[in-house]
């Protein structure tokens, strides 16, 4: 079973995509939401698989609930009026963009991706994940394809979330490993590695340089040259976590 929640200011809209929804019979619809306030917490309490979440809302957009989830993100899947959100909407790894009025033929590849997304990561789940933190010294075993490392894990200077798959970024490398990001940030040091926003992680003694950003946030530079946009939420944490 797929558990979802709906997310969207305009009732008669949830109306009809739990119209919609009801016709597939491995969904089952958890709660419904009608500001990010409620989805927010509806999330924490459900944790569902999948979200169908409006971006335009009341006091805060879809955009801000998902920069205020910790953890393990649910999959998203945007229903908007609006296709000018488009490109940003894929920048939070969203499974996919559904304009309203919903097309059926469109929520049915949708789903279909969702639970071809979930079929994967059942896979490559591993089986006997150990659960101790890893420290700088700590060499890991990292492989893409016919190429292997062995590097200490002070060494990676950011990790990023592509699909379902994640990048590890050291010395001009950039394998790619099938491990979630949220699963990779669980083995490592939280005083070292930082979540910059949804979509990266960086190693903090690897900065070398920081600039004031849009909106309240703040833009990284690593080692490498690789530059950073840390989300408003993340550079608010990452000026408490390093200020004197």
């Amino acid at each position: 079973m797929i558990g979802t929640i709906l997310v969207d200011d305009e009732r008669l809209a949830r109306v009809e995509l739990r119209r919609l929804l009801e016709t597939y019979p491995d969904v089952r619809i958890l709660a419904e939401a009608s500001h990010v306030e409620e989805a927010a917490a509806l999330i924490q309490e459900h944790k569902p698989d999948l979200v169908f979440l409006d971006i335009q809302m009341p006091g805060a957009t879809g955009f801000d609930l998902l920069e205020r989830l910790e953890g393990a993100l649910p999959e998203v899947i945007f229903v908007t009026a609006y296709d000018e959100h488009a490109l940003r909407a894929f920048e939070f790894n969203a499974l996919d963009y559904l304009l309203k009025p919903v097309d059926p033929a469109r929520l049915t590849e949708a789903l279909t991706r969702a639970r071809s997304r979930a079929a994967t990561q059942a896979v490559a789940a591993p089986t006997d994940q150990p659960t101790h933190k890893l420290g700088n010294s700590d060499r890991v075993f990292v492989r893409d394809g016919e190429r292997c490392w062995l590097l200490p894990v002070g060494d990676i200077v950011m990790i990023e979330s592509e699909g379902n798959y994640s990048v590890v970024k050291f010395a001009g490398n950039s394998p790619m490993l099938p491990r979630s990001l949220s699963s990779l940030e669980e083995r490592l040091d939280p005083s070292v590695f930082f979540r910059a926003n949804r979509s990266q992680l960086i190693n903090l003694q690897k900065v070398r340089d920081v600039d004031l950003w849009f909106s309240g946030s703040l833009r990284v530079k690593l080692e490498g040259d690789i530059v950073v946009e840390l989300s408003r939420r993340q550079a608010a944490a990452f000026r408490e976590r390093l200020s004197l």
